[in-house]
């Protein structure tokens, strides 16, 4: 009863939370099949959908066999959106979750303590697209009045940077419809039916999208640039973040974690698309292996290489934040960002 009361209490927390962005047409759930056995500690790490590319560092890293050679017995389990992601670790179920950055401010000011330890991208990795029957109607967030508008589920990453480009370029967030059809195949069908004019979403999505030509594109966040030009700076996103207590307690396990996915992070910096795709689990190149190639390309450029924290990035993110969220605006000088990540296991990695 304890426990149910427990979980109950995390869930009803994260209600307002955003979640992690959205991205494969079925995002694997359940458990991944674990890494080769090596003595050294235990980690369940929960994933806010492993096949997505915005999260492809997870896999990769357990693929290479970078964990075992760090001496940490790593178990990924998947969960379809973020927030679900970030359930389990404020439950206690896991041990580290790999989500957006967001979440570690939106806790802080809920009074929980959570912190990036890897940081694995700098920009938000998502795309806004126009449905190619609203192309004409739709060239810039100013259009989004009375429009109709994907995201992957309401309070999620996707639905909070819509709701920022919108009010950015002049709309009230009152003014349209966010409209929640989840990701892949049921985002695809949703713009394909009409459903949706226009929606926010991920490679291989996006990929798709363009090569059914069901679709263009009105924002692209897969790069810096792209982040800077829509956001205002870059909006560091996918991380592994932990509970800041664990960290404290479990230095040597969070090292080895660290160790592990950066040495993925220069490996992806020095392999090709294909090459990177070629070492993930076959079925996740839904659209085929060229396809699924062509979609990390695209997506590449929003990892970093060395998984710190960009200087700007937490500014820029509290920013956005403060803009819509209920738990965050007007609180802004209470926010210690510098409690948000920590650059100490990565900067070892590094040198090590």
């Amino acid at each position: 009863m304890r426990r149910t009361l427990a979980a109950a209490a995390v869930v009803a927390l994260l209600l307002p939370l955003t979640a992690c962005a959205d991205d494969a047409a079925n995002s694997h759930t359940g458990a991944a099949p674990a890494g080769p056995s090596v003595a050294g500690p235990k980690v369940k790490i929960m994933v806010g959908g492993l096949d997505k590319v915005i999260y492809l560092p997870a896999m990769l890293t357990q693929r290479l066999g970078f964990f075992a050679e760090a001496g940490v017995n790593v178990e990924l389990m998947s969960e379809p959106a973020g927030v679900n992601a970030t359930t389990a670790l404020l439950a206690g179920d896991v041990q580290g979750a790999v989500g957006f950055y967001d979440h570690t401010i939106d806790l802080q000011a809920k009074g929980k303590h959570v912190e990036s330890v890897v940081q694995f991208a700098q920009a938000p990795g998502e795309v806004e697209v126009v449905s190619a029957k609203q192309a004409g109607a739709i060239r810039t967030g100013a259009d989004f009045k009375g429009k109709k508008l994907g995201v992957t589920s309401i309070g999620s990453s996707t639905d909070f940077l819509t709701k920022y480009l919108a009010v950015k370029n002049g709309v009230n967030v009152s003014e349209f419809s966010p409209i929640a059809v989840g990701a892949g195949q049921t985002f695809i069908a949703a713009m394909q039916q009409g459903s949706i004019d226009a929606g926010m979403t991920t490679d291989p999505t996006v990929a798709a999208l363009l090569s059914q030509q069901i679709g263009t594109v009105l924002y692209d966040m897969r790069t810096p640039e792209g982040s800077r030009a829509a956001l205002g700076g870059l909006y560091p996103s996918s991380s592994l973040y932990m509970n800041s207590d664990w960290v404290e307690k479990n230095k040597d396990t969070t090292q080895k974690l660290a160790n592990a996915f950066v040495k993925t992070l220069k490996w992806m910096s020095t392999h090709s698309p294909a090459e990177i795709a070629a070492q993930m689990p076959a079925d996740y190149a839904q659209s085929g292996a060229a396809g699924y190639a062509d979609a990390i390309k695209a997506t590449l450029p929003m990892f970093t290489t060395d998984g710190v924290m960009p200087a700007e990035g937490p500014k820029t993110v509290l920013a956005v934040l403060a803009a819509f969220h209920p738990d965050v605006k007007g609180k802004e000088g209470s926010v210690d960002l510098a409690k948000t990540y920590t650059t100490e296991f990565v900067t070892k990695a590094a040198t090590g």
